[in-house]
């Protein structure tokens, strides 16, 4: 061994000591910071955003953001389960997008409780079995997960964070013989995300939704003449081979989710704020609707209309809008939409994803 690689070692191992150092250190003042709180909630969506966001601003290489950010959203984690282990619950079984949206948000120091559907996620939430919960909202090829839209319409939880996750989806199979391949199994959303390479690649394979990439790799371990489409953590977890990577049409492919809680989260400087609504029928009643935002200068960055289950051909509209309600802009634009709209419901006001 040169000397030049023992003495890199070394400083590695200086460095090290002092890390550890410094993290018990920060784990001692989080546990101080928890017995001063008097409301008993542990997470601060706004105050980790602003930690992240801050880290990022000053960091100046080699570790990317993105880096950066998952390293220190871990060193929360550990920290925050010293004063309390958080349980959130997602869109299972293990192995799902949705459990790997959970961990890129909340860390390794959770309990994760898997759920079966959507719904099982917002009654686990509302009864208290969970603090928070993850679910789906939209992906960027296949549009609004309209599930979850249908139940933020109904529930009393509030939005109080979003993860924005990339999708790499995989082909996955007991044999990567294509020819021998007669059935593909995945979710919807996931056949619809790679339906061009499966036109090109698969065209006679039937192709059979289910209710989880999870399901379709059990599926496909048990049979040698069909594959699934699903991340490439459940190959090894029923024993599949990645025939192809990154099987996605679009390279983008990024799928957003909701975290959802029962608090509601202060500004953290840099945020946003989900809302739903419906017009008035009268002529000229969706302009209406939008004419506040404009007025005040908020920028909207979603629209999404979905029926009504009151009457025939009756829409409501689900918007995200920049900045927070507390925010001047954005609270005098709410106030006179209450005075236009016929129905409006603010999800939350949460931080901008990191």
């Amino acid at each position: 061994m040169s000397d030049n690689l023992k003495q890199f070692r070394v400083q590695i191992d200086d460095i090290d000591d002092a890390l550890l150092k410094l993290v018990n250190q920060r784990a001692i003042l989080a546990q101080q910071i928890g017995h001063l709180k008097e409301d008993g909630v542990v997470l601060r969506p706004e105050r980790e955003a602003q930690v992240l966001q801050r880290l990022q601003n000053s960091n100046a290489g080699p570790l990317s953001n993105q880096a950066v950010a998952s390293l220190f959203t871990e060193v929360m984690s550990q920290c925050r389960a010293l004063e309390a282990p958080l349980s959130v619950a997602y869109l299972g079984p293990q192995g799902t997008f949705s459990e790997a949206a959970a961990l890129k948000r909340f860390g390794s120091a959770i309990h994760g409780l898997s759920c079966a559907t959507i719904d099982d996620v917002f009654r686990a939430v509302e009864s208290g079995l969970a603090h928070y919960g993850v679910v789906p909202a939209e992906n960027s090829t296949e549009g609004a997960i309209g599930r979850t839209l249908d139940l933020l319409l109904q529930s009393p939880l509030q939005v109080v964070g979003e993860v924005m996750l990339a999708i790499h989806q995989c082909l996955l199979a007991r044999q990567c013989d294509f020819a021998a391949i007669k059935t593909v199994y995945s979710h919807s959303q996931s056949l619809g995300q790679c339906q061009g390479w499966l036109n090109a690649n698969l065209p006679n394979a039937a192709r059979i939704a289910v209710s989880s990439n999870t399901e379709a790799a059990r599926l496909a371990a048990e049979n040698s003449h069909s594959a699934a489409i699903a991340g490439v953590q459940a190959a090894a977890h029923f024993g599949l081979s990645v025939c192809v990577e990154n099987i996605e049409d679009d390279a983008n492919n990024t799928t957003r989710f909701l975290v959802l809680g029962n608090q509601r989260v202060a500004p953290s400087g840099r945020d946003k704020t989900s809302l739903v609504m419906s017009a008035a029928n009268r002529p000229g009643a969706v302009h209406d609707l939008l004419t506040p935002l404009a007025r005040h200068g908020v920028s909207m960055t979603k629209l999404e209309s979905r029926p009504a289950r009151s009457g025939l051909w009756e829409y409501i509209f689900f918007v995200d809008i920049e900045g927070h309600q507390q925010d001047e802009k954005v609270a005098a634009a709410l106030a006179e939409l209450k005075q236009v709209a016929a129905f409006l419901k603010i999800l939350g006001s949460y931080p901008v994803a990191v």
